[in-house]
């Protein structure tokens, strides 16, 4: 089998621009336009939205791997990281903090450049104890191939498929070189088109023992922020190829075992990333009802677990709020839930179901 590295004019891709031209020209209309709606929504709806940005693509590029991360723990994280206040907070794990940290370098910091220390501090931050799950494995290093190739493979034991297998790590240092000298200092391209670029061929190297997905898309976030030429996140790509994993594996694939004509992996790219653009709209909607419902409230006395159960219903909470629920989240006793959701209910701010008995559950009203 023959990898797309193995091309004796890697890595000068090629692409068909006519074909992605239009699609290309969609994309930078709608990032210019968001950008736009974003600058007049005012300062503390932006940093709404890009708390609520941030929180989903930390999420969802851990989702992509397998790992499933606390939403409170990293919402909160990536709050006290930026200075922010939120009713609620809690404390986050050391995993948690590092996906947010590398995150957070990678679109705070974008102007800054990519060099392999970098590198190696994002991966240092994914995996601060040094394993990932029971497997230790190098940080802050190339990978060594000591125990073999890097494949990346599916099925079971004696049914293993080969998907693709990375450059061997003895030519790492000079692959990688080339690619942040590219990263660094090519300034002819469009820089939606150099993201896409710069996915494909990171997650090809392949440079690391693990976490080379969440870093390919930190770079392309980092690359993205370029394009906006703005720190501040209000759509994510990571949410939107966890939605579309199959086909994302399956172009990556098909990529990787054709030549260095790149245009379908571009295509796929600029489509995805509209998508993602697109589903931002209802991300505005959901803040500015949120904005709206607060303002309401302005001059109500609410507790601290009143706010933190609020929000939860204001964001994404999963199913019906019920005494139990509320004691279990703000950690009280029943007695005092009821007594909470007794005083909202006065306030005309939360509604009692119609069905009761065990099973009485409350809606917020909007």
């Amino acid at each position: 089998m023959k990898y797309i590295y193995q091309n004796k004019n890697w890595p000068s891709f090629t692409w068909d621009t006519n074909a992605l031209q239009s699609l290309l020209g969609e994309v930078r209309n709608k990032q210019g336009k968001l950008m736009g709606k974003m600058e007049a929504m005012g300062f503390a709806l932006q940093e709404q939205a890009l708390l609520d940005t941030l929180t989903v693509d930390v999420l969802k590029s851990s989702e992509i791997e397998g790992e499933i991360l606390n939403t409170d723990q990293v919402r909160s994280s990536i709050a006290r990281h930026l200075g922010m206040y939120i009713a609620g907070s809690v404390p986050s794990d050391r995993n948690v903090d590092g996906v947010v940290e590398m995150m957070l370098d990678a679109t705070q910091n974008f102007n800054s450049i990519l060099s392999k220390d970098r590198l190696f501090g994002w991966h240092n931050c994914l995996f601060p104890t040094g394993r990932s799950g029971m497997y230790k494995i190098n940080i802050g290093q190339w990978r060594t191939d000591d125990n073999g190739p890097m494949q990346v493979v599916s099925g079971g034991f004696g049914r293993e498929k080969v998907h693709f297998q990375a450059p061997d790590a003895i030519f790492l240092e000079t692959e990688m070189n080339q690619f942040l000298d590219w990263f660094s200092n090519e300034k002819t391209l469009d820089p939606v088109l150099k993201a896409g670029i710069a996915h494909l061929w990171f997650i090809t190297l392949h440079p690391f023992d693990d976490g080379n997905g969440r870093i390919a898309r930190a770079i392309t976030d980092m690359q993205l922020c370029k394009a906006d030429r703005s720190s501040k996140r209000f759509y994510s790509m990571s949410a939107q190829i966890l939605l579309q994993r199959n086909e994302y594996y399956t172009i990556l694939e098909q990529t990787q075992k054709g030549n260095l004509d790149i245009t379908k992996w571009l295509h796929w790219f600029f489509e995805n990333l509209l998508a993602a653009l697109n589903v931002t709209n209802s991300t505005l909607e959901q803040v500015l009802s949120k904005a709206g419902f607060w303002e309401k409230q302005n001059n109500v006395t609410l507790n601290e677990r009143q706010k933190l159960l609020l929000n939860k219903m204001l964001d994404s909470f999963e199913g019906k709020l019920t005494t139990t629920k509320w004691a279990k989240i703000t950690k009280c006793s029943p007695d005092t839930a009821l007594r909470d959701i007794q005083d909202l209910i006065s306030k005309g701010i939360l509604i009692k179901d119609d069905k009761g008995g065990r099973s009485t559950s409350y809606t917020i009203i909007m």
